[in-house]
């Protein structure tokens, strides 16, 4: 039997959607755990000039192990809630454990 999808993650192998709050400017980028539906994500950049944008899609296409082309923001560029789309043929539970790989507690 499947376990269900955390709240921020939907779609299916091939095409995630994943639901993101990001905290930028912090020393590195990194999960740090859920908020609020999201996964929770504190980004080694300003919000400036879209550099939080283009470090969150580099960390989760290096995390998921795709090319940054495979990961696309579609929703809230200029706020702090996002959504990026991944395409990834991982199954759900590969996709949540590759990014709490060294999260934070």
């Amino acid at each position: 039997m499947d376990e269900p999808l955390p709240s921020w993650l939907t779609g299916s192998a091939g095409a995630w959607r994943i639901r993101v709050a990001a905290q930028p400017g912090a020393a590195r980028s990194e999960v740090v755990g859920e908020h609020d539906g999201c996964l929770k994500l504190r980004v080694g950049a300003p919000p400036v000039d879209g550099r939080a944008n283009e470090a969150i899609v580099q960390f989760l296409a290096e995390r998921l192990g795709v090319p940054r082309r495979a990961v696309r923001l579609v929703a809230g560029p200029g706020g702090r809630r996002k959504v990026f789309e991944v395409s990834a043929p991982l199954a759900a539970a590969a996709v949540v454990a590759l990014l709490y790989q060294g999260a934070r507690p």
